[in-house]
């Protein structure tokens, strides 16, 4: 009788035991990798669930036993990626520090807006149309330009770290604040718009960071003299704008009056047409001292331009240009 008192005081200790000793106990129900995605006020139970269900812990109640053990703990909702066995410990320390997934979005010098709402939608993380329903919005830069119809050119190019639940406010916010950063690392007094409008116009004429400064020149004489700056990338910016951009640039797209055409309007278009990056902020407010008012590309693919300081000049450029292009086109290979 005793002994069978014994094992009834033993038993329960013993399962007791094991229970808690199970959280110190590395487990991987999965293979490769898995991820598990952590609303918003779930509850600890319910995390369980999730948790055992991908394989991450063993049994569900083994994460309710770890928030019993610490109950002032604050659980970060948010994906989560596992791609070892771990114990229940480490994952329920884990989502106690938040250490959820993220997701490295890159966006390149020269990106508009709907370049990174394509990217974020790719990514799976938002519609491309939620991002540009934020991104039309200037109100998170409009005390630092009140001009601005609209985010573009103040998305910084970066790479930011996103949740899968970061709302496109989110994104954007996290975006300014860079463009914010960087701008009051330049120590000036420009105006903010003006001086972005330019940097963008000349992140999209060139790639080549020696050639900024001299492409700025070429804007800026054209904008003293009164000439219209004649910008490509604005012409396809106001296709773009008005949804009829065909990947090519037609002789419509350039008569075409959308204001940001600057081929049919004189001076700056009315905002950004895309996101610079540092070389081209500094570029546009620190142009080359030349008299340039022309370039256009060469002709040997190096992305490298002639610049003239006259028509006739720029029109033996173009020319050039033109037979360096058809030669190109003989020289390729049939099919």
């Amino acid at each position: 009788m005793r002994v069978a008192k014994s094992l009834l005081v033993l038993i329960p200790g013993a399962v007791a035991a094991l229970a808690l000793g199970s959280l110190w106990w590395p487990y991987s129900g999965f293979a490769g990798e898995t991820f598990v995605d952590i609303p918003a006020r779930t509850s600890s139970w319910e995390i369980g669930r999730l948790l055992a269900q991908a394989g991450v812990i063993r049994w569900r109640w083994q994460f309710w036993l770890a928030r019993a053990l610490q109950p002032g703990a604050k659980l970060h909702y948010g994906e989560y990626r596992f791609h070892a066995s771990a114990s229940t410990w480490v994952v329920f320390n884990r989502l106690a520090r938040g250490d959820v997934f993220y997701y490295a979005l890159t966006v390149p010098e020269g990106a508009n807006m709907f370049d990174v709402a394509a990217a974020v939608e790719q990514f799976g993380l938002m519609r491309a149309d939620e991002f540009l329903r934020e991104a039309r919005d200037p109100s998170l830069i409009r005390d630092l330009a009140p001009r601005a119809p609209s985010l573009e050119g103040y998305l910084f190019p970066d790479t930011y770290r996103v949740t899968r639940h970061a709302s496109a406010r989110d994104l954007c916010r996290q975006m300014t604040r860079r463009f914010r950063q960087v701008w009051a690392s330049l120590q000036t007094n420009a105006d903010v718009h003006e001086t972005v409008t330019l940097a963008s116009l000349i992140e999209k004429e060139t790639a080549l960071p020696h050639e900024r400064p001299l492409v700025a020149s070429v804007f800026r004489n054209r904008l003293r003299l009164g000439m219209p700056l004649e910008c490509d990338p604005t012409a396809i910016y106001a296709a773009l704008l008005e949804e009829r951009y065909r990947g090519v640039l037609y002789r419509s797209d350039l008569e075409s009056k959308q204001r940001y055409n600057t081929y049919q309007h004189a001076g700056l278009p009315p905002g950004p047409i895309a996101n610079p990056g540092l070389d081209a902020l500094e570029a546009a407010l620190r142009p080359a001292p030349t008299d340039y008012l022309y370039f256009v590309a060469l002709p040997d693919g190096s992305g490298a331009h002639q610049f003239s300081r006259d028509l006739a000049s720029h029109q033996r450029a173009v020319a050039r240009y033109r037979r360096g292009q058809k030669a190109n086109q003989r020289a390729k290979p049939p099919g």
